[in-house]
């Protein structure tokens, strides 16, 4: 549809004519809980009153439906079939004041886009959520759909009796008829507008704050989930973190909180972590946990709650002014969530988890050829979509700590508070963020600004030592380098720590540190010199800027032999994460890392970054190992994995974690041997649980390898006969190594529509299993064949998940990469954010190539 990516000069034009005073929009959505075409469609009435600058001028209001009924402009009745194309609605001959009204039939979404209709298999309940970011709530109910133009909502919601409903304002009086009415909300954009609706398990809190000058504030705190996970749902921890994330902003931001209630709704079928609807944020419900998780999950999920609650202030309060500034609230909200975690939480540890795994994301997203700076171009929506990347939010959040040790945190965060009272309710550029924080910190900021948001790229930091006869330093340098795609040599202020032993049995400690600015190719750090000769250099110690990490020659042999003996958990964080980045890159074998993991990841105290090493052994393994060495590499990590395992302390995280991971290995007639007796109960490992979420891990590798058939796979879902039951009974179906299940899982895939986003996930996640690159290998050219089509046809979170999930990876080989090269060539006229997609994915490809060449050739070494 001509209309439906709105771009941004389009926006640009309709927010210089418009300003908008209010929406009354009232849904109808009794008929969710018919049956056939009736439950397809629901009854949407929006009244949008609004200003036009130029009267007599012309412009449109957006929406996505399948038919209006009537579109009334001024108390003049319009032509539906005139005026509206699918999903633009002509509005023309503005007067000074209007008034909008249009009744429509909307959608019901089963790909989590606009009001999203789910139907339990557990109970037959159905439950209604929406989700709009960036650009959604055209699904829902007419409107100019862009972040400048906002407004007071009012929002009545008709549904079924007994239903409960929320929306962004606490309900008004009570539920007659199935009719909730809720307080008109602050002026918000429309992508943050909510409506959740079913028969919804709900509890209840409150949280209280007295101020210094004595006012109170009283805040209604909800939580709610579906029925069928009521028994799983630990309310009581997300209040308690919800709490303290609460105290902590108000703490810091000294502006109250302004959207009256706090619900976090838990929704099925959720596409995303969480979104940050004022007074009622929604979560993928994956983070009610069915069976046992780490202490990392909890840490994950009080993570996500402080980062959507961030966004109160950093994005719904103070919201960018188009797309492009994104980052003024994904960076900040990424940035706030690691600060409020580790400040006011039980997550002390929250930076290390920042260090090693997220930041991890950002590097990632950097040296793709779609890297982008932190404030980017974004020409429209689709554009927009997909920069909900890790360049705007874990490398913006890495600036933004950045910025905290190059202003200092006081200054940073009054600039916050001045922020927040300068801009409220409105929208903002980045000049306008710079400004408070230039008045605050007393430093000019342009120059920072143009290396660190406005340029793309990461650098990298080598230290470079020399030392005389006696091992004392004589001089310590640190090396900056950049890719000459983006050769932007940046400010950094960095912590440079010296580690050695006591004696040969003792841990690995810092004895000497340094903070420097480095500037420029080369940096020397005359504090250092004459301190005895280190064992390992770390450049970025503490972790204060954003950059990759090299070692010289004398760390790197230190971190081979005596990685484990470094006491310090960040240190020791840090350096696990360059030593993959040097995996990355090409410039460690493969077969070093993952013997790096075998000896080392057994002294990993950090159970998140246990697990980041766990998903990084397995990609090595499979994406960077020569193929010739795959095999013994395969083995020779699932028996160290299995060794790990037994040895941890039973019923620990640990146990779990190296569980998990052996299960994802397992490929050995034991190995599977093994896994089918946890299954039955003729195998057992004490202190490990073997709950229900675990059986249907441990059952997708036996279904991979053959060993569990349909009638196994349907036993599990008859005992597990829920939502998430059906999620993994469908991933495992798809994991079968099985022509004929492969060319189903292909068909529900991409050539039909009639499964929801969840079970799109679920079928792609079990298609592409390593190891049956046979089986895989005729979807090479079908693939190539099908995206263009895919990304025409389908919603586009449903395309991006199928372009992304069923890119031929499992075939890392030449002609991969040259059947990619070749669409790309031969299709330049393709949608950009296809074509970014496949780019992404193409160097994912030529990456591992490289890498395997790195390993081959270290192993053809004698």
């Amino acid at each position: 549809m001509p209309g439906e990516n709105l771009s941004r000069d389009e926006a640009r034009e309709r927010g210089r004519l418009l300003s908008v005073d209010a929406y009354d929009v009232a849904l109808d959505v009794r008929s969710a809980v018919a049956s056939g075409a009736d439950a397809e469609t629901f009854r949407s009435r929006t009244t949008l009153r609004f200003r036009c600058a130029e009267p007599g001028a012309s412009t449109f209001a957006d929406l996505l439906a399948p038919s209006v009924a009537s579109v009334t402009l001024n108390g003049r009745e319009l032509d539906p079939s005139a005026v509206f194309d699918g999903t633009r609605i002509a509005l023309d001959s503005l007067a000074a004041e209007n008034t909008l009204v249009v009744d429509a039939q909307c959608a019901y979404s089963r790909t989590g886009e606009g009001l999203h209709r789910f139907v339990d298999p557990e109970d037959g309940e159905v439950y209604l959520y929406t989700q709009y970011e960036p650009a959604d709530s055209r699904r829902v109910f007419a409107n100019f759909e862009q972040p400048d133009l906002k407004a007071p909502f009012t929002f009545e919601v008709t549904a079924p009796e007994g239903w409960r409903v929320l929306s962004n304002g606490a309900q008004e009086g009570g539920a007659e008829g199935g009719r909730h009415r809720f307080a008109v909300t602050r002026p918000i954009s429309t992508y943050i507008t909510a409506v959740v609706a079913g028969p919804y398990h709900y509890v209840s809190d409150t949280y209280r704050r007295t101020f210094e000058d004595g006012t109170e504030l009283e805040i209604p705190l909800g939580a709610l989930c579906r029925k069928g996970l009521a028994k799983h749902f630990d309310a009581d921890d997300i209040f308690t973190v919800t709490k303290q994330g609460l105290d902590f902003f108000h703490d810091h931001f000294d502006f109250p909180y302004p959207f009256g209630k706090y619900d976090s709704a838990f929704v099925p079928e959720y596409n995303l972590g969480a979104m940050e609807n004022p007074g009622c944020v929604t979560f993928r419900e994956e983070y009610i946990f069915r069976g046992k998780v780490t202490e990392a999950s909890y840490e994950g999920r009080a993570n996500v709650i402080l980062h959507e609650m961030a966004h109160m202030w950093f994005g719904d309060l103070v919201t960018m002014q188009w797309w492009d500034d994104l980052w003024l609230k994904e960076s900040y909200a990424d940035f706030m969530g690691a600060f409020a975690l580790v400040g006011a939480t039980r997550f002390t540890n929250g930076w290390i988890t920042f260090a090693n795994r997220r930041k991890s994301w950002a590097y990632r997203a950097d040296q793709l050829p779609s890297t982008h700076p932190v404030t980017a171009d974004i020409r429209d929506l689709e554009d927009a979509k997909l920069n909900f990347d890790g360049i705007t939010y874990a490398k913006g959040a890495a600036v933004l700590k950045q910025l905290v040790a190059y202003v200092g945190q006081d200054a940073f965060l009054e600039g916050a508070r001045r922020y927040f009272k300068r801009h409220a309710y409105g929208n903002t550029r980045l000049t306008d963020l710079l400004a408070v924080l230039e008045e605050t910190s007393g430093r000019d900021l342009a120059a920072w600004s143009r290396a660190w948001l406005e340029t793309a790229g990461v650098n990298s930091l080598t230290p470079q030592v020399t030392c005389d006869a006696q091992d004392r330093i004589t001089e310590l340098s640190v090396l900056q380098e950049a890719a000459p795609s983006h050769p932007q040599l940046r400010p950094h202020r960095v912590a440079v720590g010296l580690y050695r032993r006591q004696d040969a049995d003792s841990a690995l400690v810092r004895y000497a540190r340094a903070e420097v600015d480095v500037s420029g190719p080369r940096t020397t750090v005359p504090e250092l010199a004459g301190l005895e000769r280190p064992e390992l250099v770390l450049v970025n110690d503490e972790d204060l800027t954003y950059a990759k990490i090299r070692f010289d020659e004398g760390s790197l042999a230190a971190l081979r032999a005596r990685l484990g003996d470094l006491a310090d958990p960040m240190a020791r964080a840090l350096c696990w994460a360059a030593l993959w980045g040097l995996t990355r890159d090409g410039l460690m074998p493969a077969r070093d890392y993952l013997d790096l993991v075998r000896r080392f990841a057994g002294r990993e105290t950090d159970i998140g970054v246990l697990q980041s090493l766990h998903g990084q052994a397995q990609t090595a393994l499979e994406q960077y190992s020569a193929p010739d060495g795959q095999e013994r590499a395969a083995r020779e990590l699932a028996e160290g994995t299995l060794h790990e395992l037994r040895l941890a302390p039973p019923g620990s995280d640990h146990q779990l974690a190296w569980a998990r991971h052996f299960i994802a290995l397992a490929a050995s007639p034991a190995d599977l041997q093994l896994l089918q007796g946890l299954l039955e109960g003729t195998a057992k490992i004490d202190g490990l649980d073997v709950d229900q979420e675990l059986r249907w891990t441990i059952l997708e590798p036996l279904a991979a390898h053959g060993v569990a058939d349909e009638s196994v796979i349907a036993a599990e879902l008859a005992r597990d006969n829920t939502a998430s039951g059906r999620r993994h009974q469908v991933r495992c179906l798809a994991a079968r190594p099985s022509a004929e299940v492969k060319a189903q899982a292909w068909a529900q895939v991409v050539e039909s529509d009639v499964l929801s986003n969840a079970l799109v996930e679920a079928t792609i996640a079990g298609f592409a299993q390593f190891g049956q690159r046979e089986l895989l290998a005729p979807y090479l050219p079908r693939y190539f064949a099908a995206i263009e089509g895919v990304w025409r046809e389908r919603s586009i979170e449903i395309a991006m998940e199928v372009v992304r999930g069923l890119f031929p990876s499992w075939l890392v080989e030449q002609a991969t990469l040259d059947a990619a090269d070749g669409w790309l060539d031969g299709h330049p006229q393709a949608a950009p954010a296809l074509r970014r997609l496949v780019l992404e994915k193409r160097d994912d490809l030529a990456r591992a190539l490289r890498a395997q060449a790195c390993d081959e050739a270290a192993g053809a070494r004698p």
